[in-house]
């Protein structure tokens, strides 16, 4: 219900078929491997929230301070990249 009052699109995919979800089964293994494997090597968490409170800090910096290498972010952030098309979106309607 709140996809479709949000005028979201819902589609469903394979898993692990990377030929139709690679942008997530990429971002999958950056969150992994950038994330996950350091803080519980280096770090105990007394809770899930202290986790959560460490991913929402490493989500941010990636979505909002680092630029994106990928052929559709064009070196931008993702942050910036969904602002566009929000625009996009909303001059076209």
């Amino acid at each position: 219900m709140f996809l479709e009052l949000a005028d979201i699109e819902h589609r469903k995919t394979k898993v692990r078929h990377p030929h139709t979800i690679g942008f997530v089964e990429r971002f999958n293994r950056t969150v992994l491997d950038e994330f996950f494997r350091p803080n519980f090597r280096t770090k105990m968490h007394d809770s899930v929230a202290a986790l959560q409170k460490d991913l929402d800090k490493w989500l941010k910096e990636y979505n909002e301070q680092r630029p994106h290498r990928g052929y559709r972010n064009m070196g931008k952030r993702p942050i910036e990249r969904s602002n566009e098309y929000l625009k996009n979106r909303s001059a076209e309607g």
